[in-house]
């Protein structure tokens, strides 16, 4: 009887670790990215900082608050392809404030979605190879940043590949956090070299909201790619993540958890939340237990981790900011690099057509793949909107006469 006791605590205490886990790899995964995407839409570093702290309290809140309503492991993630987009677009029309303001849209259109089940079936409308190809697009540029930046700093960058490499190999869950925590000691390394001291820098958590505006380049450029973005490589996936656990995923409440959530941390800097999908396994599966009926747990666990890591935002978005040249931008080409690859398989191998249309196919996700990726602006309105526009159009100017 007392060798059961043990066992059983354990058992009981495995949901909380996985949730734990889960929260860990996503945070330490990619909150580089948000960071980048943030800063490249003309966030400072409070901003920018002030956006990952709301971004991680909103969704921990809301994880907690859908898992233990409805009694499955329904976890939330910031939108990593949003900010990868962010990343790519730059500043638009009217600054932070109308970066702020689309991001505010995006939550409005994301609560819309919940409501009104016409905008969900638009969206499943465009095609997965137009989505994935856009996606693919914007985040080549971030992805080739690791290879520039060898290229330009190799003593600062070659650690944290190598580290990225080793991990990969034995561990590949943890193969970004720790490339983050070699660039963490590269950087450590180099402000002892350079006597640079944190003394001067916030440590301490703070919101920086604005009022958030809203131009024209700002809901093309940065609100409906995001909003696209977001359903099409998160919401929708981490449905089909869940449902391959067993789990139906309550399709109102998130989105208008979710929705929400964004619309509250918009002026604030959080630019997307959204329903997990990779990461959606850790809290869904079989390393939260054996019990399905209590994996629910592992989502408030992850939950409750995210309200904590958001204490450390501030002293994390300092730590970004003392960086060298292309550390930073290293760890957040590395971490995307699993997705590049998702979303270029999911643009050049999705369609299921074949012959001749299949090939039109492929021609249609390619150009959007390259304007994407060329980063052009037109008229103020970045390339994402323009690729899914040309995207749209080449896929039905050449798929006409063919049968899907």
């Amino acid at each position: 009887m007392l060798d059961t006791v043990p066992a059983r605590r354990t058992r009981d205490a495995t949901p909380v670790i996985a949730g734990i886990v889960c929260a860990l790899v996503g945070f330490t995964s990619s909150f580089a990215v948000v960071l980048t995407g943030l800063r490249a839409v003309g966030a400072d570093p409070a901003q920018a900082a002030s956006g990952l702290l709301a971004v991680t309290v909103l969704q921990g809140c809301g994880a907690i608050v859908l898992a233990t309503r409805h009694r499955i492991p329904v976890t939330l993630a910031w939108s990593t392809p949003g900010a990868a987009l962010l990343a790519g677009s730059g500043a638009v029309a009217g600054g932070w404030p109308a970066a702020t303001g689309a991001f505010v849209l995006t939550g409005v259109l994301i609560v819309v979605t919940g409501l009104w089940s016409g905008l969900a079936d638009l969206i499943a409308r465009i095609p997965a190879t137009i989505a994935q190809a856009m996606l693919a697009g914007v985040l080549l540029p971030l992805c080739l940043e690791p290879v520039r930046a060898v290229a330009i700093h190799p003593w600062d960058v070659l650690p944290v590949v190598l580290c990225w490499l080793l991990l990969v190999r034995m561990a590949p869950r943890w193969a970004v956090p720790g490339a983050f925590m070699a660039a963490s000691a590269v950087i450590g390394i180099e402000l002892a070299r350079t006597g640079t001291s944190f003394r001067s820098h916030p440590l301490l958590p703070t919101l920086a909201p604005v009022m958030p505006q809203l131009s024209v380049q700002a809901v093309l450029g940065i609100a409906l790619p995001l909003f696209v973005v977001t359903m099409a490589s998160q919401n929708i996936p981490g449905v089909a993540v869940m449902r391959g656990f067993g789990y139906a995923v309550p399709w109102r409440s998130s989105m208008l958890v979710t929705g929400a959530g964004t619309i509250a941390g918009g002026p604030a800097g959080g630019h997307a939340i959204n329903l997990a999908a990779i990461s959606a396994a850790l809290a869904a599966g079989p390393d939260a237990g054996p019990d399905t009926s209590r994996r629910w747990i592992a989502a408030a666990s992850s939950g409750a981790t995210y309200l904590l890591l958001g204490l450390s935002s501030a002293a994390l978005t300092t730590l970004v900011t003392l960086a060298p040249s292309g550390v930073v931008e290293t760890v957040a080409g590395l971490a995307l690099l699993g997705a590049l690859g998702g979303a270029l398989q999911g643009a050049l191998h999705g369609g299921r057509q074949s012959g001749d249309a299949r090939s039109a196919e492929t021609t249609a996700a390619v150009l959007t793949l390259v304007v994407a990726a060329s980063g052009t602006t037109i008229g103020g309105v970045e390339a994402a909107f323009w690729a899914l526009l040309v995207g749209l159009t080449a896929r039905w100017w050449l798929l006409r006469g063919h049968r899907s």
